[in-house]
């Protein structure tokens, strides 16, 4: 394409061409008025200055057409994975390119959107980065082959960016049902045994009658079923949730799928609470006040989360000295009151150096027995007692007790141990020091020799004799320290050691922490992806069974990262509720918000993107007008020049710009050279010719 053109390129700036010309200008056109002889020859040689100073230019361009820029946005969100709607997408894609790549004058750009582990379908975001190197006027337009659920729509065509028409290609179809269900309020934070109130809704999308009749929904906290009811479709719905233990509550609500519908991923969702203990109570009874006493006693104190009760036998029955009863200060110890009516109420019993004095009655140790078995909390902190008469093993608690004592008693330096299972073990497990040999801390010198004890021992004392051992008896646990000597930790004999880290461990397991189980399977959202943590005493878990939220089923190897410490990590672009099993164990995560509105709405639509489409002058049509359709439907597309609309009932149309690239430039001076000069010499020497006259 060619294009001439007549350009000025002066020799001088305008105001001097001015002041030049000006006066000159003046002068002749004076004498023109005054019919001067010669006025005319003035003018020819002040047209032929004046030409030789703004030097006539003639331009030669040879331009080639620019194409217009056509941007087709795939949606690759979580959405598309429903039914047919990837391949739809797929074979659409096809086939614009296919009738795109008919027209050369159009430049196709294809741009994947919305996946990334995005928790929204923000296509627009994408279709300004296709465009952001070209300018307005090269944009053809924008097909958009989606569901229909986007994030980011303009509000209104100016905001585009462009002036193009804007097409929408929708996959899924028209007849689409879906059920959903939701958390409206779930309290991130809870106390445990009691009750904690959540509120959800159940929504019915698509369909002929949306958003009518009841669903049977059902509560689970950590995987076991506490509450079922019918709720109303769309309306919010409270159900009470009681938190059975500390830490970590996986509380999941469940709806009935219905018949046909698209997906049943998003008929459950997933809430985590973190249970929180109204005050630990805790009863401390110590035989008989020892260096011990106050180590314990300092340590349950410094927690502003216990409620310490702690007794000491300062007055045994069996001593004598002639005192009255009326003038001792000593408070009576209320076995009663502890043993019996308010045993239930203590979260952790620890009896330390305590020995059968008869203080309490033989019945009261059988009722300490029943409290282990029905799920409480018994810490044995024995001393050399334990291995005499009068020790507790000798009284009906011998049924909980994981070790009896042989009667002897060891004395002589040892550095407490962790045995092999204690290394893996999440209670000694990392224990400050003890990766040492010998460990870094400090010597004992006692320990009570006991028979084979049952449960799991992961200290050992002198000569490997069994030091720490923790055991479960019926719903409840037991755990025995088989010296009295913790405190020289506590004080810093030879550097001291971790006491208030095992102290405080030890409690928590015995109080069934679920951080510090033996056996644990844990799943967590790790910026995107799944983070899978597996806590054993044994050598391999083997892999992890994984069911994503659109129902693919995987397996995650397991991986040892530390004593006892499987790992394992699913990079994944889904968004939602993760299923994740390991032998007997299952869990649940989360990966992304839990209100992402990527699962807001699944039931595909065009109402999202027609009016906006129809003030581009573009359209929106489905690729399946009903669900029986064999294949997809796709429009023509043509060329259009006009601002008017660029669409009919089987073709789309597209902008063709007129905008051009300049390939070369051919430029000829007109009065300038050897023509200028000889022009300016005639037309001055017939000037001087007739002034000379």
């Amino acid at each position: 394409m060619q294009h001439i053109s007549l350009d000025f390129q002066p020799l001088f700036s305008m105001p001097w061409l001015a002041a030049i010309l000006g006066p000159l200008a003046l002068l002749v056109l004076s004498g023109l008025f005054f019919r001067s002889r010669g006025g005319f020859i003035r003018l020819l040689a002040l047209v032929a200055l004046a030409l030789a100073l703004l030097n006539p230019v003639l331009t030669d361009e040879e331009r080639e057409p620019l194409k217009s820029v056509v941007a087709v946005v795939v949606d690759r969100s979580q959405s598309q994975d429903l039914g047919n709607r990837q391949a739809d997408a797929d074979a659409a894609l096809t086939k614009v390119q296919q009738e795109l790549g008919k027209l050369p004058q159009f430049d196709v750009r294809v741009v994947e959107a919305g996946r990334s582990g995005s928790t929204s379908t923000r296509l627009f975001q994408a279709l300004g980065t296709a465009f952001r190197d070209v300018p307005p006027s090269r944009v053809g337009g924008a097909i958009v082959i989606t569901d229909g659920q986007v994030h980011d729509i303009p509000q209104n065509a100016a905001a585009l960016g462009f002036n193009a028409p804007l097409h929408g290609l929708i996959t899924g179809t028209p007849e689409e049902i879906d059920r959903r269900i939701r958390f409206v309020n779930a309290p991130r934070f809870g106390i445990t045994a009691k009750p904690q109130q959540f509120v959800y809704t159940v929504t019915d999308e698509g369909g002929a009658s949306p958003g009518e009749g009841t669903a049977r929904v059902q509560t689970l906290v950590n995987g076991e079923v506490v509450n079922e009811q019918n709720a109303r479709i769309g309306v919010e719905t409270p159900v009470e949730v009681t938190l059975p233990r500390a830490g970590a509550n996986i509380v999941e609500i469940r709806t009935d799928p219905l018949p046909g519908e698209l997906t049943e991923t998003n008929n459950r969702a997933v809430t985590k609470v973190d249970g929180i203990r109204d005050n630990l109570k805790v009863l401390l009874v110590s035989g008989e006040p020892h260096n011990g006493e106050r180590t314990w006693r300092n340590l349950l104190k410094s927690d502003a989360s216990v409620d310490l009760v702690h007794f000491t036998i300062l007055r045994p029955p069996e001593k004598q000295d002639g005192t009255p009863i009326h003038e001792l200060s000593l408070i009576a110890f209320p076995t009663r009151e502890l043993f019996v009516e308010k045993i239930e109420d203590f979260d952790l019993i620890i009896l330390d150096r305590y020995q059968h004095r008869d203080v309490m009655p033989l019945i009261y140790y059988d009722f300490m027995a029943q409290y282990v078995q029905n799920g409480g909390a018994l810490l044995i902190a024995a001393g050399s007692e334990y291995a005499g008469d009068r020790s507790i093993a000798n009284t009906p608690l011998f049924n909980a007790l994981p070790a009896l004592p042989t009667g002897g008693i060891t004395e002589k330096a040892f550095y407490p141990r962790l045995t092999d299972l204690g290394k893996r073990h999440p209670v000694t497990r990392g224990l400050e020091g003890g990766g040492q040999e010998p460990p870094h801390w400090s010597r004992w010198f006692r320990i009570v020799d006991v028979n084979q004890p049952q449960g799991e021992t992961i200290m050992n004392g002198a000569d490997n004799k069994p030091l720490l051992v923790l055991n479960r008896v019926g719903e409840g646990r037991v755990g025995m320290f088989l010296s009295d000597q913790g405190w020289l930790w506590a004080r810093g004999f030879e550097g001291g050691g971790p006491y208030a880290a095992l102290y405080r461990r030890i409690a928590h397991w015995l109080m069934q922490e679920p951080e510090l189980e033996e056996e644990a399977l844990t799943a967590s959202d790790n910026g995107g992806a799944l983070q899978i943590r597996r806590q054993t005493l044994g050598d391999n878990p083997g892999n992890a069974n994984v069911v994503t939220p659109s129902g693919k089923r995987l397996e995650v190897p397991l991986i040892q990262s530390g004593p006892g410490i499987f790992s394992g990590t699913l990079q994944t672009d889904e968004i939602g509720l993760f299923q994740v099993a390991n032998g007997d164990l299952n869990t649940l995560a989360h990966i992304g918000p839990v209100d992402a509105p990527e699962f807001a709405d699944s039931v595909s639509t065009i109402a999202k993107l027609e009016p906006l489409a129809n003030e581009t002058g573009g359209s929106v049509r489905r690729l399946r007008a009903a669900p029986g359709q064999a294949d997809i439907e796709t429009p023509g597309i043509i060329s259009v020049r006009n601002a008017g609309a660029a669409s009919g009932k089987s073709w789309i149309g597209l902008h063709e710009t007129g905008d051009t690239a300049l390939k070369s430039v051919h430029s000829l001076p007109l009065f300038s050279g050897f023509l200028a000069l000889a022009a300016m010499l005639l037309v001055l020497g017939g000037m001087w010719y007739r002034e000379g006259r």
